[in-house]
């Protein structure tokens, strides 16, 4: 399942502690200077654009996070997810982003989803995949390296 998170949901993880009386899972779901950062970028975006993130829940639990990386453009959205790695290998990913892809499906200003993985990052590939997102190129950032592009047409 996927909740809209607020700036409380943040300090609490931030605090290392379970958001709107959920659990959390045994292991960080991201570093906290990763947390600030998607709390500053929810925060920015958030301020014209809604949802600009979600916490992934799991039986009560918070096991991960997705957000969209940058404002929306045409109609357009960019996602980034990441789960606990206590979490992983579970398909809460996939259920996750089949949230989003049927929350975009329904929400009349996003037309596409777009997403970039690692290139050997083959689990996170597969979650896309498995939610219709097609490979539609790669491209170099000079911190994460070589990317593979996807995209998600909803509409």
């Amino acid at each position: 399942m996927i909740i809209e998170t607020n700036a409380a949901d943040y300090a609490a993880l931030l605090n290392e502690r379970a958001p709107r009386g959920l659990a959390l899972a045994d292991t960080l779901i991201a570093p906290p200077e990763i947390l600030q950062m998607l709390a500053g970028l929810a925060e920015r975006i958030g301020a014209d654009f809604a949802p600009a993130s979600w916490l992934i829940v799991e039986e009560g639990e918070v096991v991960g996070l997705c957000s969209i990386t940058r404002p929306p453009e045409g109609g357009s959205i960019d996602i980034g997810y990441g789960i606990a790695p206590s979490r992983q290998h579970r398909g809460i990913a996939t259920r996750a982003i089949g949230a989003v892809v049927a929350w975009a499906r329904a929400a009349p200003h996003v037309m596409a989803i777009t997403a970039e993985t690692a290139i050997d990052n083959l689990a996170s590939q597969q979650v896309l995949a498995r939610n219709g997102f097609v490979r539609n190129g790669e491209r170099f950032d000079a911190e994460d390296g070589q990317l593979i592009c996807w995209c998600c047409v909803v509409k």
